[in-house]
């Protein structure tokens, strides 16, 4: 099975509702080892859509 791209991840981690903004998300990536963490996710457009669904989804601990 092909590895998951740190792009791949950085979305389906921000769908989780776990992440309240960029910050705790990037970490969250570092943590699990992806490569280039900062490079990759530092387009405007993209730190965008990932902002936007963190937004979206986010869920304050003990929230339902």
């Amino acid at each position: 099975m092909a590895e998951t791209s740190t792009v791949e991840r950085a979305y389906a981690l921000a769908r989780t509702g776990e992440f309240a903004g960029l910050p705790e998300l990037k970490a969250r990536l570092v943590r699990e080892g992806c490569r280039a963490v900062e490079p990759l996710l530092a387009g405007r457009s993209l730190q965008g859509h990932l902002r936007a669904i963190c937004q979206a989804t986010y869920k304050k601990p003990g929230e339902e």
